[in-house]
Order: C-alpha cells, then structure tokens, then sequence
C-alpha cells in the first residue's frame, strides 16, 4: 500500500513565481541603486560658472596675436671688401639716401687709386709730348713746302729765260734742257711735299683721336677706381629706419655682404601666426580688423605661406588706410580674423570644461538648479566668445561652464 508524501512547503509550489519575480525586481533595485550612486557627483557651488544657450548672430571669426612690421625692407650690403673702421650711426637711427652707415678702409684699394693716378698722369704728358712732336713735325713741313714753292719759281723763270734764250740761238740746247729738267724737278718736290702734308694731317688726326680716347678710358677706369674708394663709405639706398645693423669695429666685411637692412616706414603689415586647424580656410583677400587705443583698423590678407611649424603658419596683412601714429614696427596688436559670414545660431559661451570634453558633451542643468545632467552635443564653429551648436541644446538651458576636472565624468552633478 501507497503511503502520500506530503510536501514540507505547499505554499511555494502556489507562490514560487512570486517570489523568484520579487527576488529579481529587489536585485535590479539594488543594481540601479548602485549605478545611479556610481554615476552621480555632489558638489558645491563655490567656483562653479554657469550659463545660458542663447540664440542670436555667430561671427565667425579667430582672435590672432599679430606683430607689425615693415611691408617693405632694403638690405644694407658693402659694395667693397675691408675692415670697419667707423660706425656713423646706431640701430634705430632715421636715414635719408646718401648717409653714411659705415665706414671701411682698404689698403690694397688706397694703393690701386695712387698707380692709376700715376698711369694717368703718365699718360696724359705722353699725349702732350705726342701733340708738340706733331705739331713740330706739321711745322717743318710747311716750312719745307715755303721753300720748294720758292725754288720752283726761280726754276720757272730759270726755264722761261732759257726757252726765249734758246729760241734765238743764244745758248745751247744742253742748258735749255737742264732748265726744263730743273722745274720740272722742282713741281714733283712741291707735289709730294703738299701730299705729305695731307697725308700726315690724316695720320695725326686719326693717332691724336686713339690716344685722347685711351686717355678718356683711363679717366673713366680711374673715376671707377675713386668711385671704389667712396664705396668703402656704406650709405643708406633709401629713407627709412635702420632695423639692424651687424657690422662692428674690426670686422672684415666681403664684397656684396649684408651688414644691416633699412625698414620703409611709409608701408606696414602686420605678420600673424595661425593654428593648423585653419589652414583650409584662410586664404588671401579675408578681411580682419584691430584697434588700438581706441582707433579700429582694418586689414586684408595678403599673403599665406604654406610652411607649417610646430602646428602653425604665418600670414602676411597689409593695413587699410593710415597706420595710428602711436603703433611702432616691432609691436604686437590684437587681430580679429573673418573667416566667413556672419549667420544666425545657437550659442554656447565658451568655458574651462571643453578641456574636458571636446565640445563632445556638457553638464545641463534642470530648472531647480540643483542637478545637472550630462548630454551628447555636437558643435560646429567657433570664435574667441561662443561655440556654435548644431544639436544637443536649445536656447534658455544653463550649463556649467567651468572645468569638469573633478566630475568623474558622472551622469549627474548635485549641487549643493
């Protein structure tokens, strides 16, 4: 026979369900208890900043420190090698084309001057000597032409008085011909003493005209060489400030070295350094804007260059219209850059906590003002005041502003 086992426990077969559903509830109570302890911060309010989204104008642009410079700058280089004996004038020092900078001395160069003082020289009393001899020479001749131009008239007469003597018979035929014989002796000296003549004004003339020119070219090499002299003498090519000067007392400086560089101060720009994260969108023609002393100015991008070093390149702008008179070359000036339109948007007041975030996330507070819950944002652009956001907050909400260093990076931060 059968015996019933009864069970220890009926109720649970009736209420085990209820129990294993309550046994799982209580475990994910306890689960959300401590996640939401895990995931929460309590802070006071000491050293929070907060702030509201607004919705109003994003210009779109970068706050640059820029330094002013000259727009244009004239190198100073010796036109000659020597040895700096003097400087004139001192860097910083205003110039006018012609001052002298430095002043160099050259032996080999003072010695060159006085043997080309001497060749001249010699040359020139050898022209003289060559003129009188000439002259002289041109003299003699026409003395020589007097003369035969004198004998042929008396070999005329001499031949006339024969030829009529010799017509009637009254001397020999032999003397009558010696006469003829004579003139016409007397007629071929003159024509070859008139023909040197003419003949030797050619030469002179074409010999005086190759020595003067030899003489002028002489002058000219020594005007040349007086002209190296005054180059040891470095002068200022245009007016303007002397920037720098490298040259110093004793230096032996080469031909076509550079000692300094002159600044034109009737043009300005004004160099910035611009981070790498910019690279694609400034180019030239941006117009930007500074103010010093309480007179705005505005420039124009003239110049990018393309070299980047240490995450950042250079751009060049040129002031439009006067430069204050308080602004020096050296000088450093604040520069709002344009880099696009201005254009409505949501606004996020820059902070300490995008060290923290990346602009990825922030802490929102709710309307007591007592918790501040953590949500995903996106951002676009960005000037020195505002961030633009494109999703994540609306206008009217308060976020904290300052660092999040301590936060944890927590779901939500209670404020005490």
């Amino acid at each position: 026979m059968d015996t019933e086992i009864k069970r220890k426990y009926p109720w649970l077969r009736k209420y085990g369900w209820w129990v294993a559903a309550l046994v799982v509830l209580g475990g994910l109570l306890a689960w959300g208890l401590l996640v939401n302890r895990e995931s929460s911060y309590t802070t006071g309010t000491e050293g929070m900043l907060t702030g509201e989204v607004s919705k109003g104008i994003f210009n779109d642009f970068i706050r640059l420190n820029g330094r002013v410079e000259t727009g244009v700058i004239v190198q100073v280089s010796a036109l000659e090698t020597g040895i700096v004996e003097k400087k004139w004038v001192e860097e910083g020092a205003m110039l006018h084309p012609g001052d002298i900078i430095l002043t160099l001395h050259n032996p080999n160069l003072r010695q060159q001057i006085l043997d080309s003082e001497a060749q001249l020289a010699e040359k020139q009393n050898m022209l003289r000597d060559t003129e009188l001899a000439m002259e002289k020479e041109r003299l003699q001749v026409r003395q020589d032409i007097l003369t035969s131009r004198m004998q042929l008239a008396q070999k005329r007469r001499a031949y006339e008085q024969q030829k009529t003597l010799y017509a009637e018979n009254l001397v020999s035929r032999e003397d009558y011909l010696k006469a003829g014989e004579d003139y016409g002796l007397a007629k071929e000296n003159l024509k070859l003493l008139e023909d040197r003549l003419r003949q030797d004004s050619i030469y002179r003339r074409v010999q005086l005209a190759q020595m003067r020119e030899s003489l002028d070219n002489m002058r000219q090499n020594f005007e040349l060489v007086r002209q190296r002299a005054d180059n040891l003498n470095v002068r200022a090519s245009h007016s303007g400030q002397l920037g720098s000067l490298t040259a110093e007392l004793g230096q032996n400086i080469a031909s076509g070295q550079q000692v300094g560089q002159i600044n034109i101060l009737d043009n300005y720009k004004v160099s910035v350094s611009i981070d790498e994260h910019y690279v694609d969108r400034v180019s030239a023609g941006l117009s930007a804007s500074s103010e010093r002393s309480g007179k705005k100015m505005g420039l124009n991008v003239v110049k990018v260059y393309p070299e980047i070093t240490e995450g950042k390149f250079k751009a060049d702008l040129l002031i439009d219209g006067d430069m204050p008179s308080n602004v020096r070359v050296g000088q450093s000036l604040p520069v709002d850059l344009l880099l696009g339109e201005s254009s409505e948007a949501v606004l996020l007041p820059r902070g300490s906590y995008f060290q923290t975030t990346g602009g990825k996330w922030i802490y929102v507070l709710d309307e007591s003002g007592k918790k501040a819950h953590r949500r995903e944002i996106r951002i676009g652009r960005q000037n020195p005041m505002y961030y633009e956001v494109l999703e994540g907050l609306q206008p009217g909400e308060r976020v904290i502003l300052s660092s999040y260093s301590n936060f944890g990076g927590a779901e939500v931060v209670n404020i005490r």
